[in-house]
């Protein structure tokens, strides 16, 4: 989401996206924009020119003022010390820390927004465990901090082949797959009702830039999966499952940055549908589904519905904040997909 090129889910509404990822652990570059003044003792605050716009955006401009005591008072109470920024970020001051005893951590501040973010970020982590998800070391949800464990770079940095990150990343979900009931994240009828709500409302807005025939198509398939709710079968999910949002690990590589709800696992999967649009373009796209239903044992009907309907609705996104080719390429998969 800034830096360098970011998938267009990382800039969707809070149902997708985790665009304040963790990005990978290696020296930070030298800013380029202004710096908060910290407290004595404590470097002075990198924040990315994303993080400020989005705060202002969103009606922050108070938390964004007083970074400096929020980052002051976690110092002091999770004793711990904090360094450079990172500056891809753009939905959260995510900075180095290093820990009492030595040990190298990531400090994450989420911008101030409705939705509940930061508490469902920190329940998918806490429930999680740390398997197939960063470890979370200490959390605030009153002050929207999490302290993570500092992990590796990106799968996305890595270069890895499409069809080496499809296995990593289903192994990666599948550790984070578990029942949950009762722990308030939204469910998968809820994603549903709300990623059609998006696609309706962004398809004219933006002036129908994909077929209505696409359009239509993605709502049926996500008043499908709404109505295939299942509370017997739903299981944590992180929610935005692609490159960019896995770090390796000492056991491969882990996850950073969830949406979380309940829903069924094929919602993961539907994700990977999403993503690459280009290599979709060049062969079958049912081959993908199928491919990632034997893999994981799931139903490849469900995996294929929600990947049209999140395929839709981030082409939409991607197109309102103008994050071209990989916006078009999505709805043109749309166009092509739709019956």
């Amino acid at each position: 989401m800034s830096g360098a090129r970011r998938s267009a889910a990382e800039l969707a509404g809070p149902e997708l996206a985790g665009p304040e990822a963790v990005v990978p652990q290696a020296d930070v570059p030298e800013p380029e924009g202004p710096a908060l003044d910290g407290p004595a003792g404590m470097a002075a605050l990198d924040v990315p020119a994303a993080v400020r716009a989005k705060a202002v955006a969103a009606g922050a401009a108070q938390w964004l003022a007083g970074l400096p005591a929020l980052v002051a008072g976690l110092e002091r109470d999770w004793a711990i010390t904090v360094g450079r920024s990172y500056p891809d970020a753009t939905e959260a001051l995510v900075s180095q820390a290093t820990l009492a005893d030595g040990t190298p951590a990531v400090l994450k501040l989420l911008v101030p927004r409705p939705a509940d973010a930061a508490r469902h970020e920190i329940t998918v982590l806490q429930l999680a465990g740390g398997r197939g998800c960063v470890s979370l070391l200490r959390a605030d949800t009153g002050r929207s901090a999490l302290l993570l464990e500092r992990l590796g770079p990106s799968m996305r940095d890595l270069h890895l082949p499409l069809g080496r990150r499809q296995e990593e990343l289903c192994a990666a979900a599948a550790r984070v797959w578990r029942p949950a009931p009762g722990c308030g994240l939204p469910t998968g009828a809820q994603a549903g009702r709300r990623l059609a709500a998006s696609i309706t409302r962004l398809w004219e807005e933006l002036g129908r830039p994909c077929s209505e025939r696409a359009v239509t198509y993605a709502l049926a398939c996500a008043e499908r999966r709404v109505a295939a709710y299942d509370e017997e079968r739903a299981v944590l999910v992180h929610g935005d499952v692609h490159q960019w949002n896995a770090l390796r690990s000492p056991g491969g590589f882990a996850l950073v940055d969830p949406d979380g709800g309940l829903a069924e696992p094929e919602y993961d999967l539907g994700i990977l549908m999403r993503e690459d649009p280009e290599e979709l373009l060049r062969g079958d796209p049912h081959e993908r589904s199928r491919g990632l239903a034997r893999r994981c044992g799931l139903d490849e009907t469900a995996i294929w519905e929600w990947g049209v309907v999140t395929r839709v609705e981030t082409g939409l996104v991607g197109t309102q904040v103008g994050l071209q080719p990989v916006a078009g390429q999505m709805l043109a998969v749309a166009d092509r997909v739709a019956p």
